[in-house]
């Protein structure tokens, strides 16, 4: 006798019966219980009692479907749990069925998947370990609205969607399963039917926590809930210290080339190599933050990471998740932030990934127009759709929460904002006012700010923002964007255009130095030398500087004066500090030997000192965001290429004194006016011997004389070295 239809049996056994959990398992069937299993090749099921292992009984190979399997129970009145025994040739062993456990997900959270308002999406979807009707495990969530069949595939099921066919939860599209045995490092994927009910290419979880090594492209299983945070002491007081009258200085980092272990196959460092050398070189070169170029999972090196696919793992390239929370831990135990590259402007279209998910143009736009990058022949996400901007939202507080992040750096907003970024006329289509505007993203940036400060203190979202659009910085309450900085590309462009000239042609381009000024406190920003800048043929930043060797170091270590004295937070990428020579390679170490050379350690000694001060003295950080911290002394002397300004702090701070001279000429005497009169005391110039500099100066102080200059009642008499910036504080009594 049969125990289930003939559409059923041969529906499950053909992987596209729509709901298998009606089906398979234990059920009521005509005043009795009948238990159905779906085991493709095996020769015997038996069920046994779950508690003593004793046979309850055999089931019946069906007539219809050969790989299913049923029987009834008989002298059993109620639901019990049980095991089954199944034997395949020599093989036999004992296994839970999946399909007689109930659904994980409340009805709290399928409500809030429904609204597309989970603000902690990732404690639903994905794969999680956990013991569910006291049984361990692990519960798979994935959304796909318009699958027709969405299974959990891996190794546990020799990758055959049919073995585990997930439930679905109504309306949400969400689907989900708990398989029991499956543990922290398993890989798995999901297999979909399309509406068609045809089969699609294995997708990695949206939400999965950990990945394979390329060129593999499943996810894994990583538990969450197994670090033991020691940075507690950290976070309760980093909130002071993202503030914009705090000194933040950032060393940007792609973390498979800092540094490479050469006699082990040209390998990156893990996660906790990083966590010994490059917080102990962080520390020691005083930068307050780091900045890590995206960790999120991506499959080509190529993109450094700009193209992500797994938002919500931390890539296996170093370690493990759980490897990269302490490389979290040995930051802020070394009181290092740490900023991340967020990527929610674009995806790539790997098959593997987020594109097409379902068979629909599921996270991203159905027309090319508004779905497509060309510059990055990637993918726009929908900020249209609910679920989409709930997932990205989502994503930003998990790395916040999970991991202790101190910030975001949200890369390529421009392109949000702007629906005919890098497109042209006819390739893309105006928003519903005719405008180019992208209300959708703008109003997703908005709701991601509000969610991460109002959720998580002591963060910091940064915005790499390279138009003139208002208010990046500004509160969303005040029609901002709400970000807490933001990248200041102009002045970035602009000082590096000045600095490319030859000397001689300067002062027809002194604007380049000065124009930033104009509007530098319009937002809080942060002054960029990125990654970026040493890339696609642009050459290092050494190798941009006009002249002799001699005289591009020196150029270098004037232009870093010139930044660390100028208003606004300061991010340097790596090599840099040092002056790399060559343009930075993703595939190879940086050229650490070059400290063998005086003048790239004397670069990388001023580095070291500019970070000293401008941490110790208020002046140099106070007010970088606020005008009332800055006045200019002489903005128009272009003959000379010299440049001057005063550094204020609160509370009647020591003002400083910043001058650059941007020309190969030593220029004595010369005078410059000072708001107030008194000994100024030399406390940096690049010139300095310390720095492979000439060691020429002010013998360590100027005292202001009764001569007016600059418009200022009182000056002092300079030298100014060539090609140098100096600093003076003034020496209060």
């Amino acid at each position: 006798m049969t125990y289930i239809s003939r559409r059923d049996a041969q529906s499950i056994q053909n992987g596209v019966h729509s709901d298998p959990f009606s089906v398979l398992g234990l059920h009521e069937w005509k005043d009795k219980l009948v238990i159905r299993a779906f085991f493709p090749g095996a020769g015997k099921v038996e069920v046994l009692n779950h508690e003593t292992g004793e046979l309850i009984t055999a089931l019946i190979r069906d007539e219809s479907a050969q790989d299913i399997f049923t029987n009834i129970i008989e002298n059993a009145t109620e639901r019990f749990p049980y095991k089954f025994r199944i034997t395949m040739g020599d093989h036999v062993w004992v296994t839970e069925d999946t399909y007689r456990f109930g659904p994980v997900i409340g009805e709290l959270d399928e409500y809030l998947l429904g609204e597309g308002t989970h603000h902690e999406l990732w404690k639903v979807l994905g794969a999680h370990v956990m013991t569910h009707e006291g049984v361990a495990g692990t519960h798979f969530a994935v959304w796909a609205p318009n699958a027709r069949r969405a299974s959990v595939v891996g190794n546990f099921n020799g990758w055959d969607g049919r073995r585990h066919q997930m439930r679905q939860r109504g309306a949400t599209g969400v689907w989900e399963i708990f398989i029991p045995g499956i543990d922290d490092g398993e890989p798995y994927k999901y297999e979909l039917l399309n509406r068609q009910g045809n089969l699609l290419p294995l997708k990695a979880d949206p939400v999965g926590f950990g990945s394979e090594h390329a060129p593999r492209t499943a996810s894994i299983v990583r538990r969450l809930d197994c670090h033991e945070w020691k940075d507690a002491g950290w976070m309760s007081k980093r909130e002071l210290l993202s503030r914009i009258d705090q000194p933040i200085s950032i060393y940007e980092v792609h973390l498979g080339s800092w540094k490479r272990v050469q006699d082990e196959g040209n390998r990156p460092l893990s996660y906790h190599e990083l966590a010994r050398d490059l917080v102990r070189y962080v520390k020691d070169m005083g930068f307050t933050h780091i900045e890590l170029m995206p960790i999120s999972e991506f499959p080509f090196d190529g993109s450094w990471g700009y193209q992500p696919v797994g938002l919500f793992a931390p890539t296996i390239r170093h370690g493990t998740l759980e490897e990269f929370r302490d490389f979290i831990d040995a930051c802020h135990e070394a009181e290092i932030g740490v900023l991340i590259d967020w990527v929610p402007g674009h995806f790539p279209e790997d098959v593997h990934g987020l594109g097409k998910f379902d068979g629909t143009a599921l996270y991203e736009h159905e027309d090319r127009r508004e779905g497509f990058h060309p510059d990055w022949n990637t993918l726009v996400y929908n900020y249209g759709r609910k679920e989409v901007t709930n997932f990205l939202s989502a994503n930003a507080l998990y790395w916040l929460k999970e991991f202790h992040v101190d910030g975001l750096r949200v890369d390529a907003v421009a392109s949000m904002l702007y629906r005919d970024y890098s497109r042209k006329e006819g390739e893309w289509i105006p928003n519903k006012d005719g405008g180019r505007e992208n209300y959708e993203a703008i109003d997703f940036l908005r709701n991601m700010n509000e969610m991460a400060y109002g959720e998580v203190n002591g963060i910091m979202t940064v915005a790499e923002e390279s138009t003139a659009f208002p208010g990046v910085s500004a509160p969303t309450n005040y029609g901002g964007l709400g970000f807490g900085y933001k990248w200041n590309m102009g002045w970035m462009n602009d000082t590096l255009r000045y600095m490319s000239q030859d000397p001689v042609h300067r002062k027809y381009h002194h604007h380049n130095m000065t124009f930033g000024l104009h509007y530098a406190f319009s937002e809080n920003f942060i002054l960029p030398l990125s990654h970026d800048e040493v890339v696609h043929g642009k050459g290092s930043l050494l190798n941009r500087m006009p002249g002799y060797p001699a005289d591009q170091f020196a150029n270098l270590r004037a232009y870093y004066g010139f930044m660390w004295g100028h208003p606004g937070k300061k991010l340097l990428f790596m090599g840099g500090e040092f002056a790399q020579g060559q343009e930075w390679n993703h595939n190879q170490s940086l050229d650490w030997h070059l400290l063998g050379h005086d003048f790239q350690r004397g670069v990388q000694s001023l580095v070291r000192d500019l970070n000293r001060i401008y941490h110790d003295v208020p002046a140099l950080h106070q007010l970088d965001t606020r005008p009332e911290g800055f006045e200019w002394i002489n903005s128009n002397a272009h003959a000379d290429s010299v440049f001057s300004w005063v550094r204020k702090g609160k509370n009647g701070e020591a003002p400083v004194l910043v001058v650059s001279n941007m020309t190969p000429v030593e220029r004595q005497h010369y005078r410059v006016g000072v708001p107030e009169a008194g000994r100024w005391l030399e406390i940096l110039n690049t010139d300095s011997s310390l720095y492979a500099g000439g060691g020429r100066g002010n013998l360590g102080a100027s005292q202001t004389e009764e001569i007016a200059s600059d418009g200022r009642d009182v000056s002092l008499s300079l030298t100014l070295p060539p090609l140098s910036t100096l600093y003076f504080q003034l020496e209060r009594v």
